[in-house]
């Protein structure tokens, strides 16, 4: 009786011992195994009344650099967006002179306009940023290459506009016949750089001055004389940086001044020795 005792205890051990759940299923007399304990149909297969077929997960497909493509792609869309703003909205530029103080300082940044000027043409009073190319004769004529010619753009106050009839007198400018009102010069008086002091301006040129008249190098020298439209890169009107200057660069008005449309006095016709300033460069 004990012995037969033991021999059922140590059953019971070693099926404990085994480690089975609790959930298993005894196998049945005749080593059978229970219907119950038949193993569950994978839920992806098809079902014979549906005539499915199996449901089978889709691979998702990566790039491997795609990431680095999305970032390249955004990165020269940048590039083309800001190259076609430089070329046809707006530039910034640096001032590197003195020639426009008190307006101007040296080492500031001003924004360059390059839209408007298309359908609004520059005035006087305009400050503009130009090219201070050479050229022959006429603004149409190649530009002439050479020693010595520097193509960094000037930047300089528009005081003749085409048509316009110019003379410098008494430290005075006088456009059509009328005396400029100028308080943005810088003190100085305003005289000649050469041996000329009246101009006549052409129809497709600009006459222009730096406020700082006493160091300008400007259309009253041969170095410049007066500016081609097509030379202009734009108008300057935002002074941005340092932000402790930043302003908009307001164009004065002259009320007094007649047009250039009107008929100019004779006295300011160019004499006949004149010869149409050049535009060259530094």
């Amino acid at each position: 009786m004990n012995g037969h005792g033991d021999s059922t205890r140590s059953g019971d051990q070693a099926r404990a011992e085994g480690g089975g759940s609790v959930a298993e299923q005894e196998p049945a007399a005749g080593g059978a195994t229970s219907p119950s304990a038949e193993p569950a149909q994978p839920t992806s297969e098809a079902s014979a009344d549906t005539g499915e077929g199996p449901y089978t997960r889709t691979p998702v497909s990566r790039r491997p650099l795609g990431c680095l493509i999305e970032i390249a792609e955004t990165l020269v869309l940048t590039i083309i967006i800001f190259w076609l703003i430089q070329t046809f909205v707006a530039q910034p530029y640096q001032v590197q002179q003195s020639s426009m103080l008190t307006t101007l300082e040296e080492g500031q940044y001003v924004l360059v306009d390059k839209l408007t000027p298309h359908f609004d043409p520059y005035n006087r009073g305009d400050i503009i940023v130009f090219n201070p190319l050479s050229r022959d004769d006429s603004c149409a004529d190649p530009v002439t290459t050479g020693a010595g010619i520097d193509a960094t753009p000037y930047i300089k106050r528009v005081i003749g506009e085409p048509g316009d009839q110019l003379e410098l007198r008494d430290g005075d400018v006088l456009v059509n016949d009328m005396r400029l009102d100028e308080a943005y010069v810088n003190g100085a008086d305003t005289r000649p750089l050469g041996n000329d002091d009246s101009w006549t301006v052409p129809s497709d040129r600009l006459f222009v001055m730096g406020d700082n008249r006493d160091n300008s190098t400007d259309s009253r020298s041969e170095q410049i004389g007066m500016v081609c439209l097509n030379d202009v890169v734009g108008r300057a009107w935002l002074r941005y940086w340092p932000l402790s200057a930043m302003g908009i660069l307001q164009t004065p008005t002259y009320p007094e001044v007649p047009s250039a449309a009107a008929s100019p006095p004779a006295s300011l016709a160019a004499p006949p020795n004149a010869r149409p300033a050049d535009t060259v460069a530094r």
